[in-house]
């Protein structure tokens, strides 16, 4: 398999649980032997002048900032050719929610990936309904982003 797909990597980073499957997401990513990582888009690595807000969260309140991360944010969905959208059942993340709908609205394929011990709780109607399939942290190593496949996800919603 070729690496021809570049993916825009939609994930939490503000609890443990988030940063665990952030890590475990990351790396299967780059196991996974269809997608082109190197010129993927990754929010945390493209934060507005290399200010990460994890570090310093006062950046939250610069407007300048905000207003530029926002913005290189909805680039990096446009320029990619897949949404990955890092799913944690119990933490919903509206920003991960307005990713996913703009990815949808930009026509991009869309990937819901869940850790293992959280595949099949209930995910939030508007992010089940946005993705065009759903898959384990496990399976994404694996997952051929060259033929990609709608997938039903059949845990319950919300």
């Amino acid at each position: 398999m070729t690496k021809t797909k570049t993916v825009y990597f939609g994930a939490g980073w503000f609890s443990d649980k988030q940063n665990k499957a952030y890590k475990e997401a990351m790396e299967a990513l780059k196991e996974n032997p269809t997608i082109d990582l190197e010129n993927s888009y990754v929010p945390l690595q493209n934060q507005y002048k290399d200010i990460r807000v994890d570090e310093h969260p006062e950046y939250l309140h610069d407007v300048e900032w905000a207003d530029a991360t926002y913005h290189g944010d909805l680039l990096g969905i446009k320029s990619s050719d897949v949404m990955i959208g890092v799913y944690i059942p119990e933490e919903e993340d509206v920003g991960l929610g307005m990713e996913l709908g703009y990815a949808l609205s930009q026509g991009k394929f869309i990937l819901l990936v869940i850790p293992d011990e959280d595949y099949g709780k209930p995910i939030n109607l508007m992010s089940w309904g946005v993705c065009d399939n759903a898959i384990k942290i496990s399976e994404l190593k694996d997952y051929n982003f060259n033929q990609p496949r709608y997938g039903f996800y059949d845990g319950a919603v919300y």
